[in-house]
């Protein structure tokens, strides 16, 4: 079968759970896409877990206009195949929370050159682009402490306002720590190299209570 015939008999799997009120709960909030099934993330995931690896045939899901195919594609695509090339492409598509969340636990979190991607996602000024690098960053075995620092600063300088980059960066701080013990020495200095704003607040006041955990 040819991309399309895969793409339709992929469809078909998913309009069999699609459910009408979730996906107009999903407008309502904000979490709009051209087309949308209303299929559970958990459902989604179930679905394509019974696809092979093919990161075009990914691609090619990740350009159409639908929720579901979108979601699919973060898990279809092989993250061996994904360079800093490609970069652009995925951050192209990032059209909400949802999908950045998605596209970090799916896909991004296991990419090899994930100190690149924090690198030059995190100064975007679209929070969503941001958030999903620093999502991506705080699951990827990959991701040192010292990129995780930088990164978290010119994210919040990118975007001063942002309560999902506060979220990303601290989830990105907590996971570090639990790996560096010096981590938590250093977030006092962090916190000076931050602009003072809404996304710092958020961080400072969270990570207070948090790091006392690690």
């Amino acid at each position: 079968m040819d991309f399309t015939q895969r793409m339709i008999a992929l469809l078909g799997k998913l309009r069999k759970q699609m459910n009408g009120a979730v996906s107009e709960s999903m407008a309502t909030h904000g979490q709009n896409y051209g087309l949308n099934y209303g299929v559970s993330i958990a459902t989604v995931r179930e679905i394509v877990a019974h696809e092979p690896k093919d990161y075009a045939f990914a691609k090619y899901l990740y350009q159409q206009q639908v929720r579901e195919l979108k979601l699919c594609a973060c898990h279809i695509a092989d993250a061996k195949m994904l360079d800093t090339h490609e970069f652009p492409f995925w951050s192209r598509g990032i059209v909400n929370a949802e999908l950045a969340e998605e596209l970090a636990f799916a896909l991004l979190s296991k990419i090899y050159d994930i100190n690149s991607l924090m690198g030059v996602w995190s100064t975007e000024s679209n929070e969503m682009i941001a958030y999903a690098a620093l999502m991506a960053a705080s699951r990827n075995e990959r991701t040192t402490s010292e990129v995780a620092f930088i990164a978290s600063e010119k994210a919040v300088r990118a975007n001063p306002n942002s309560t999902y980059i506060a979220q990303g960066v601290v989830a990105l701080m907590c996971y570090v720590a639990s790996r560096d013990k010096s981590v938590k020495i250093g977030l006092p200095s962090l916190f000076e190299s931050m602009p003072d704003c809404k996304t710092k607040e958020i961080i400072v006041d969270e990570l207070g209570w948090r790091m006392e955990y690690q």
